[in-house]
């Protein structure tokens, strides 16, 4: 089978469908991952599509997060990313899997070759229209740039890491999908009550906020009347729901993207 034979083109019914009931067939072990990442085949009345599987019994413990939490955070972010009406986080479900209960979510195939929207750069040859972020030397003492493409798809990932206090945001975990949209991943460490935001995507740092995000930022603060709320209730803590809602309400009232942090380290490791 061709890989778009085996990631046919799905509406978001029909891939929550799939991940929930889809009969599972694991293929391999994605060996960079730091906690315990699968990928497998899911199949539903015909049709067969790649996912990733995050058991929860393969999540390494964290000083700072609950173990056994990191599957629920991934869920409750793509929950997020729906609610904001950007859909920015593939679907992503909990159900059980090979090992257990664990994070399930559509796999997302690059096209080949693709060009990369955050990246090391010579530090001579910035691209047009793209923000340095952080100066780097490779081996043989070279010198280069960590950036990324000014893109309104990235500044609507920006804000939603701010929204979901994204620790680890790299620039490996910022796809490009074959219909031309930015999809996040990697959301396992996000939603402390604690602030945490490390990312890659400092290039709007004290920007204003574009116009679609402070009316994306109003009506998410909406809808956690109208179910949100009890939605991540079940898989976040009453204080992290809590603080969620307080950094919706205090990044739509400041109207910018925030500044990195003094007090923690401001990018994750690797960056990409």
């Amino acid at each position: 089978m061709t890989s778009s034979e085996l990631q046919p083109r799905l509406d978001e019914s029909a891939a929550l469908r799939l991940l929930r009931t889809g009969e599972f067939e694991l293929e391999g072990r994605l060996v960079d991952a730091s906690n315990t990442t699968l990928r497998g085949f899911l199949t539903l009345d015909g049709v067969t599509a790649r996912c990733v599987y995050k058991p929860v019994r393969g999540e390494r413990p964290l000083w700072d997060f609950p173990d056994g939490t990191l599957a629920g955070r991934e869920v409750s972010a793509y929950l997020v990313s729906r609610a904001t009406g950007w859909d920015l986080v593939p679907p992503t479900v909990l159900r059980d899997g090979p090992l257990g209960p664990g994070a399930c979510q559509l796999w997302i195939d690059e096209p080949s070759g693709a060009e990369p929207l955050v990246a090391f750069v010579p530090a001579d040859t910035l691209p047009p229209r793209w923000f340095p972020v952080a100066a780097a030397r490779d081996d043989d003492g070279a010198a280069y740039t960590l950036a990324h493409a000014d893109d309104p798809r990235l500044a609507r990932l920006a804000v939603l890491d701010t929204v979901i206090n994204n620790a680890d945001r790299k620039g490996g975990h910022v796809l490009l999908g074959a219909d031309d949209r930015i999809y996040g991943v990697d959301h396992g460490v996000s939603f402390h009550v604690e602030e945490k935001l490390r990312t890659v995507l400092w290039g709007w740092s004290g920007a204003l906020l574009p116009p679609d995000a402070r009316e994306m930022l109003a009506q998410l603060a909406a809808e956690f009347d109208g179910g949100l709320a009890d939605e991540l209730a079940e898989h976040l803590t009453v204080s992290e729901v809590a603080a969620l809602r307080s950094r919706i309400g205090r990044l739509h009232a400041d109207g910018r993207f925030p500044q990195p942090p003094v007090r923690w380290p401001a990018m994750p490791w690797p960056p990409i």
